[in-house]
């Protein structure tokens, strides 16, 4: 048995019953699972197979990489923000909003309540 690279301390079980939600759907997965901290492992194939029926339903999110200029304020600059992904995130002008820097990359998140 193969020891868990998390916790160091449990042992691997196979299971199946593995939940994977996207968008609301419900996936159940076969793989394996930690008996100590309870980490999981799906199988590759499984996974594989979930991401192809994601994306036939159309709620697999592919990657977005968009190319914007920033503009200039009175205090700083601006970045505008797309109309699609403002209806996505349910966002508005109120909405409050988390910046962080890792690296040389800035990560924007609306604030869960």
């Amino acid at each position: 048995m193969r020891t868990c690279p998390i916790c160091e301390k449990g042992n691997f079980i196979k299971v199946e019953d593995i939940i994977l939600e996207i968008e609301g759907y419900i996936f159940i997965l076969r793989g394996e699972r930690c008996t100590h901290c309870k980490e999981e492992y799906p199988y590759e194939e499984e996974t594989s197979r979930a991401v192809t029926t994601a994306r036939k339903l159309g709620v697999w999110p592919e990657p977005l990489k968009l190319h914007r200029r920033l503009s200039k304020s009175s205090g700083g600059l601006i970045l505008r923000m797309p109309s699609d992904i403002e209806k996505q995130l349910n966002l508005s002008e109120n909405t409050p909003i988390e910046i962080t820097k890792i690296g040389n990359k800035i990560i924007i998140e609306p604030v869960v309540a």
